[in-house]
């Protein structure tokens, strides 16, 4: 494997950015459910007063977050966060407006849970149980990728959640317009 690329201290190879209508509302959100660190410095406020640039870190993770400028399109984002309590994480983003897509749910060994955040944003919740013969993507050997071949009911649920989810999308600021 390869030397890492050179990057800022605290900043990953790759780094989520987030366009969302109110940077400031999905900042104080991820600093209260995930435990997220606004780092300051890095807030950059344009002239006509939107956040330009800001960084939230998780643990070990750094996720840019910016203000959508009028005529942008909606873009929500996709963000997967690793915590230690799945039911705990997924009680505050509820009481601080998320909507619950995916209850907490065994899943190949692993909790996963789905909320969908105030502006729109889908997150993926996990808590990773590893197991002691565990084997990497990369190592796994299987002749069949097709994820049906692991149904149950357990993944119908996960799977039926985020087709509803992904199709139900919508710009939350059209429920806004006249």
């Amino acid at each position: 494997m390869s030397t890492p690329p050179a990057r800022p201290a605290g900043s990953n190879t790759v780094n989520p950015f987030i366009v969302t209508d109110d940077a400031s509302a999905l900042i104080s959100f991820a600093t209260d459910v995930f435990g997220a660190v606004d780092v300051p410095e890095a807030r950059t406020v344009d002239t006509d007063g939107l956040i330009l640039h800001s960084e939230l870190r998780i643990d070990d993770s750094m996720i840019a977050v910016t203000d959508r400028k009028p005529g942008w399109p909606f873009t929500p984002a996709l963000i997967q966060v690793y915590v230690e309590d799945v039911q705990a994480t997924v009680e505050r983003a509820e009481t601080l407006g998320a909507q619950v897509i995916t209850q907490p749910t065994d899943f190949f060994g692993d909790v996963l849970a789905r909320i969908q955040d105030p502006q729109a944003n889908l997150w993926w919740i996990y808590r990773h149980n590893p197991a002691p013969d565990e084997q990497s993507w990369d190592n796994a050997e299987t002749d069949d990728t097709s994820w049906e071949s692991y149904t149950s009911p357990e993944l119908e649920y996960i799977h039926s959640t985020l087709i509803n989810a992904m199709a139900n999308l919508a710009d939350p600021r059209a429920a806004s317009k006249p």
